[in-house]
């Protein structure tokens, strides 16, 4: 019998985590999500390596032989956080989807608490769990940061603190329902409100980055996300949600 075939057939969870020149920091991520997941029953993890040019698709090959329930998923070219996540929810196979940033700054250990918002909710299966990053230090990267959640948090009213956490858990059907575009991954809160479901903010912790560098600029990550922020003001503005009442 082959690792397929004994695999199991249903997954409690799914964790969806992009990946692009993350080398160095997949075998010590993966040992970790193992950690944090081993007592909650059968779960996957689905890496989506968004064209690394590193050896990132040499160490998930590697891996791979050690993890029988580690999917691999690559893009031929980089495509974006928010293109990988997509990747990765569609080809997960559980209702329930945990995402966390592939460069390690996301704290596995925290995915407990994200469980205990949902196990809480009076409505999990149309809530978005994410986390709140409480200690990030005040480094140019940080404010800049809290600016932009300040701002978007006043323009959409999506009540986020913290909208750029890699660290979700939600129902794959909500994420499939929503708008598909390169920054979907930062405007999730305001998305899901927009669909009519809720957002639940978790406090967790940030940790360092421990290897790679970050992928964007302070300045052209800024101008991007006003573009974006317009075109989701724009998005909100036009929707409608039919109120379904019984015929007669």
């Amino acid at each position: 019998m082959t690792a397929a075939d004994s695999a199991p057939k249903y997954y409690k969870v799914s964790v969806v985590v992009p990946m692009h020149n993350e080398a160095g920091a997949v075998a010590r991520l993966l040992a970790e999500i193992d950690a944090a997941l081993a007592a909650r029953g059968p779960f996957e993890i689905v890496v989506v390596d968004d064209g690394s040019r590193d050896r990132t698709p040499d160490e998930l090959l590697a891996a791979q032989k050690q993890h029988s329930h580690l999917r691999i998923v690559r893009h031929e070219t980089n495509c974006g956080q928010s293109q990988a996540l997509i990747s990765g929810v569609v080809a997960a196979q559980s209702p329930w989807i945990v995402t966390l940033d592939g460069d390690g700054q996301n704290d596995p250990a925290d995915i407990a608490k994200l469980f205990s918002a949902r196990d809480a909710a009076l409505s999990p299966a149309n809530t978005l769990f994410i986390g709140h990053r409480t200690a990030r230090g005040e480094d140019g990267k940080a404010l800049a940061s809290k600016l932009a959640n300040a701002v978007r948090a006043f323009v959409l009213g999506d009540a986020t603190p913290d909208s750029g956490c890699g660290l979700k858990l939600f129902h794959r059907d909500v994420f499939l329902a929503l708008p598909r575009f390169d920054a979907l991954h930062r405007f999730m809160p305001a998305l899901v409100i927009r669909a009519g479901g809720q957002v639940v903010s978790v406090p967790v912790s940030q940790r360092p980055r421990s290897y790679g560098r970050s992928h964007y600029g302070i300045i052209g990550r800024g101008l991007l996300g006003l573009v974006d922020l317009l075109g989701v003001w724009w998005l909100m503005r036009r929707s409608t949600r039919p109120k379904i009442i019984p015929p007669g």
